[in-house]
């Protein structure tokens, strides 16, 4: 299995402008709303969004079973870049980069897990929970930018 297999992507482009989606992560309050796929919600015990900063919440799936989740804010640019490790396992960094086009932002999201067998082992999960996650993303910014 080479290193590319390892990486599960997807993108999109969204109606909100860059400095809006960085805005969707920086917002514990809007993040909480839209992370994880459909049916999940989430309770943040730490936030603290800046490179070095920790992130631990628990994921609460539809059927009562709790995930507890740890990350760290690994990299961040404004309207453009967030990384995130996550701490935990399933041991992956998600990297979402945000460029700027006609009507909107491009977004790339990449999880790059650290073992391709567990890549592999969790891409049929993995890959539609992910487009869960921007719809979610797209109903709550939209939801935001109507307030």
């Amino acid at each position: 299995m080479n290193d590319e297999q390892r990486v599960l992507r997807t993108s999109r482009t969204l109606p909100f402008a860059p400095d809006a989606i960085f805005a969707g992560f920086a917002s514990p309050e809007l993040l909480a709303r839209w992370w994880g796929p459909d049916g999940f919600s989430n309770t943040f015990e730490t936030f603290e969004f800046k490179v070095g900063g920790r992130w631990k919440f628990v994921m609460h799936g539809p059927d009562g079973s709790n995930y507890p989740n740890e990350n760290v804010f690994t990299a961040l640019v404004p309207g453009n870049l967030v990384v995130i490790r996550h701490d935990c396992a399933p041991y992956f960094t998600l990297t979402v980069r945000l460029t700027a086009v006609g009507g909107g932002t491009h977004l790339n999201w990449e999880q790059a897990f650290d073992d391709p067998g567990t890549a592999l082992a969790v891409k049929h999960i993995v890959v539609p929970a992910n487009e869960q996650n921007l719809d979610r993303m797209t109903r709550v910014l939209a939801e935001a930018s109507a307030a």
